[in-house]
């Protein structure tokens, strides 16, 4: 019996980059994205519904190129997330990071027959903020 689910669209892309400082000035004022929030080492940004994860991974110059798209995120909704697993699993997609409940929705990722990686994600990005926001909370006490 096939499980049904469905993909709902883009959720977001995480980019790991070089230095965030200048990633976040041509995110801003070169492609026109608003941040909505900037923490130590990362931010969120937005453009029209998708959101963009900036995660600083500094590198030595001479280090093998790994900064760039760490993975693409698709929407599942809550109700769909065991049957989409379940596909994954059916489909022998090679999964990289098991079923977790990431703050509010839970996300697994998985590699494409060319090795990109993506995530199924069930929360959005005003969801992800307010975890984010607890844990500088704790982390400031």
């Amino acid at each position: 019996m096939a499980l049904l689910f469905e993909t709902r669209g883009l959720n977001h892309i995480t980019l790991f980059v070089k230095d965030l400082q200048r990633s976040l000035r041509f995110y801003t004022d070169t492609l026109r994205m608003r941040v909505v929030h900037a923490g130590e080492g990362y931010a969120y940004l937005e453009s029209g519904t998708t959101w963009f994860c900036l995660s600083e991974q500094p590198l030595p110059d001479d280090a093998p190129a790994t900064n760039g798209v760490h993975h693409i995120a698709l929407t599942v909704s809550r109700n769909d997330f065991e049957a989409a697993v379940e596909h994954l699993r059916r489909q022998q997609v090679p999964i990289v990071r098991e079923p977790v409940l990431r703050g509010i929705g839970q996300s697994v990722n998985f590699l494409d027959p060319d090795g990109v990686q993506w995530e199924f994600h069930c929360s959005d990005l005003a969801e992800r903020m307010t975890v984010i926001e607890e844990m500088e909370r704790k982390d400031t006490k």
